[in-house]
């Protein structure tokens, strides 16, 4: 099996889209050290995904949301704000799960997560009809065509199915470890320099 994925790794599909893509230890990009990225799209164009498991320090979904002038209600709830990549970065970003289909602007990913980049989706979770699950994030991270594949050559990244469970239901700062764990691997027992065999 491990060979048709390097197979599509070099011929450029989509393969990345909808999965979870996790910076092994020693990453060398400190923007990406420790992230879990969701995948949203990956094509011969290039690829994107939203960083889910680095919450924006001082940042709350209320103050947020007083900030862009939409009224929240208890229901809202509060979550972090994730940093969800370098570019664009304020620009806001919903990872949702797919049972919410906001406006024409929602993208379906996967069965189950959808992505949503307008405030309409905001004012929903605000008045508390918003998804079931979402994830909030300023920023996104992009690759231009052919990157992500030399950095897969290079070592930088694994990659996972993307479990809902994973991605809206556990912490932002255990997310890493537990999608190392998923894959049997212990962080602390993996280099940068472990090679390929």
């Amino acid at each position: 099996m491990g060979s048709s994925r390097d197979r599509k790794l070099d011929q450029g599909e989509s393969f990345l889209e909808g999965k979870l893509l996790i910076a092994l230890p020693g990453m060398e990009d400190e923007r990406f050290a420790q992230t879990v990225i969701y995948m949203c799209a990956h094509s011969s164009k290039g690829a994107m995904g939203i960083v889910i498991n680095k919450p924006i320090p001082g940042l709350s979904f209320p103050e947020l949301m007083k900030q862009l002038d939409i009224q929240t209600t208890p229901m809202s709830g509060d979550f972090p704000i994730l940093y969800g990549g370098p570019v664009e970065t304020g620009r806001g970003f919903v990872l949702h799960s797919g049972e919410y289909e906001g406006s024409d602007s929602t993208l379906p990913v996967s069965e189950d997560i959808s992505l949503t980049a307008t405030l309409d989706i905001l004012r929903a979770i605000a008045e508390g009809r918003g998804p079931k699950q979402a994830l909030f994030a300023l920023g996104y991270a992009g690759w231009a065509p052919g990157q992500i594949e030399s950095e897969f050559q290079r070592n930088g990244w694994l990659h996972c199915e993307a479990d809902t469970t994973l991605v809206f239901g556990v912490q932002p700062d255990a997310k890493w470890r537990s999608a190392l764990q998923r894959l049997g691997i212990p962080p602390s027992g993996l280099s940068a320099n472990t090679g390929r065999a």
